[in-house]
C-alpha cells in the first residue's frame, strides 16, 4: 500500500492511478486500415504529412503508435500557441557579433531531435496557427531548419489540423505551406472505436522496402509520372482559385516530386493500392489524383530491368502514352545501373519503337540514352535511326 511520508496514511489517489493504468493497457492487432497505411507510406517516404480531421478522433494517438512502431522519439509541438520566433529561432548575441554574426537559438524539442538523430516532430493544431507562424514553419517543413540548427534527414515531419469550421480561431493554410504536405483525411470507424474501447486497436502497418525492387521501382515511377505529365501538361501546376482549395492539396512540380517518391516506395514495398491511392490524392488533390490513378490502372508497365535483361523477348506497347512511359522507365533503369551491356540493351528497346513506326515517341529517350555513353563504347546498331537527330542536338559528334 502506498503511503505518504508525512503522516503515513494511505495515498487517496493510489487506487485511482492503478485503475487508470489498467485502462491504458492496450494491445494491437493487424487490420486493414488504408488511412494508417497511407500515413506510414508517406512517413517512410520522408514526406511531410498533414492529417485533417475533427477534434478527438485519434490523430495524436495514431502518431504515438507510429513512433512506437518505428522505435523513434516523438516530439509534439502545439503550433497554435507558439510565436514565429519559436520556429525561426531566438537571436543570441555572441562574443563578437560583427565577426560571427548573431546565431538563432533553436527550441528544446529541435535540440532533442538533433541529438537523437531521428524521430518524428508533430505540429498539432496547425490550422489554428496565425499566418505569421505558418510563414515561420515554411523553412522547418521544407528544409528542416530550426533557427541555426539543421534537423537530421531521418527526422520526419507530421502535422494535424482541424477544418477551419471546427478549429478554434481557425485559418486557411497559406498556399506555400499547404503545398509542402501530403494531405490525408483522418476519419474514425465506429467499429474500430468500439473494439478499441475493449482494449484492442489496429496496428500501424509499416511498409518494408525490398532492396532488390528498388532500381525497377524508381525507374517505373519515373516513367509513370513523366508519361502522365507529357500527356497532361496542364496538370504540372494548377493553383486552385478559392482560398479553401489553395489550403489543401494541389498539383505543382513540388507535389509531383512527392508523388514520384510515393509511387517508388509503394512499388518497392508492395504497398496496398488503396493506401497508395490515398497518399497520391493527398499530394496533388482529388481531381488530378483520380486522373493519375485511372491512368495507372490502364498502364500496366513491364518491369524495365527484366526487359533490359532480355530485350529480344519484349513487345512495345501499342498505346502512345504507354510507349512514352515505358521508354522513360527504360532510360531511368539504365541510368540507375549504367553498364555497357544495359546501355546497348536500352538501344535495342528503342529500336523496336523505330520498327513500330513511332521513332518520334523514342526521340527524347534516345537523347537521354546517348548522353550516358562512355567514349570507349562503340555506337550500337540500334542508334542508326536516331543519328541525324542526335547529331543535330549535339548528343553525338557528327563523326560518329
Amino acid at each position: 500500500m502506498t503511503v505518504t511520508d508525512e503522516n503515513l496514511t494511505p495515498d487517496p489517489l493510489a487506487a485511482a492511478d492503478e485503475l487508470v493504468r489498467r485502462l491504458g493497457s492496450q494491445r494491437t492487432e493487424p487490420a486493414a486500415n488504408p488511412q494508417l497505411e497511407a500515413l506510414a507510406l508517406a512517413v517512410s517516404a520522408n514526406l511531410p504529412v498533414l492529417l485533417w480531421g475533427e477534434p478527438g478522433i485519434g490523430k495524436s494517438a495514431g502518431l504515438q503508435q507510429l513512433a512506437a512502431g518505428l522505435g523513434v522519439p516523438l516530439e509534439t509541438v502545439i503550433a497554435s500557441v507558439h510565436e514565429p520566433s519559436d520556429f525561426a529561432g531566438l537571436p543570441i548575441i555572441g562574443d563578437d557579433p560583427a565577426t560571427t554574426g548573431v546565431p538563432m537559438a533553436p527550441p528544446d524539442w529541435a535540440v532533442r531531435l538533433a541529438a537523437a538523430g531521428r524521430g518524428i516532430v508533430f505540429f498539432d493544431e496547425l490550422s489554428s496557427a496565425p499566418p505569421a507562424v505558418q510563414a515561420a514553419l515554411l523553412r522547418v517543413v521544407l528544409e528542416r531548419r530550426v533557427g541555426s540548427l539543421s534537423l537530421p534527414e531521418p527526422v520526419r515531419v507530421v502535422a494535424a489540423a482541424n477544418p477551419p469550421s471546427s478549429a478554434a480561431d481557425g485559418w486557411h493554410l497559406s498556399p506555400p505551406l499547404a503545398n509542402r504536405f501530403v494531405h490525408l483525411q483522418w476519419t474514425h470507424d465506429p467499429r474500430t472505436v468500439a473494439r478499441g474501447m475493449a482494449g484492442t486497436w489496429p496496428a500501424v502497418p509499416l511498409p518494408l522496402i525490398d532492396p532488390a525492387r528498388v532500381p525497377s521501382a524508381v525507374a517505373r515511377a519515373r516513367g509513370v509520372i513523366s508519361g502522365f505529365l507529357t500527356a497532361r501538361p496542364g496538370l504540372a501546376h494548377h493553383l486552385p482559385g478559392d482560398a479553401e482549395s489553395r489550403g489543401r492539396a494541389w498539383p505543382s512540380p513540388r507535389t509531383w516530386e512527392m508523388v514520384l517518391r510515393l509511387l517508388a516506395v509503394g512499388y518497392a514495398a508492395g504497398a496496398d493500392q488503396k493506401a497508395v491511392a490515398a497518399a497520391v490524392i493527398g499530394a496533388v488533390g482529388d481531381g488530378t489524383g483520380l486522373e493519375l490513378l485511372a491512368y495507372l490502372e490502364q498502364l500496366d508497365l513491364p518491369d524495365p530491368d527484366r526487359v533490359l535483361a532480355n530485350p529480344a523477348a519484349f513487345a512495345l506497347p501499342e498505346r502512345g502514352d504507354r510507349q512514352l512511359a515505358f521508354l522513360t522507365a527504360i532510360v531511368s533503369a539504365v541510368q540507375s545501373d549504367l553498364t555497357r551491356r544495359r546501355w546497348e540493351a536500352g538501344w535495342a528497346v528503342l529500336a523496336k519503337a523505330v520498327d513500330a513506326g513511332v521513332p518520334d515517341v523514342a526521340a527524347r529517350a534516345a537523347g537521354d540514352l546517348a548522353a550516358m555513353r562512355d567514349t570507349d563504347w562503340p555506337v550500337p546498331s540500334g542508334i542508326d535511326a536516331f543519328l541525324d537527330l542526335l547529331q543535330l542536338s549535339g548528343a553525338l559528334p557528327s563523326a560518329s
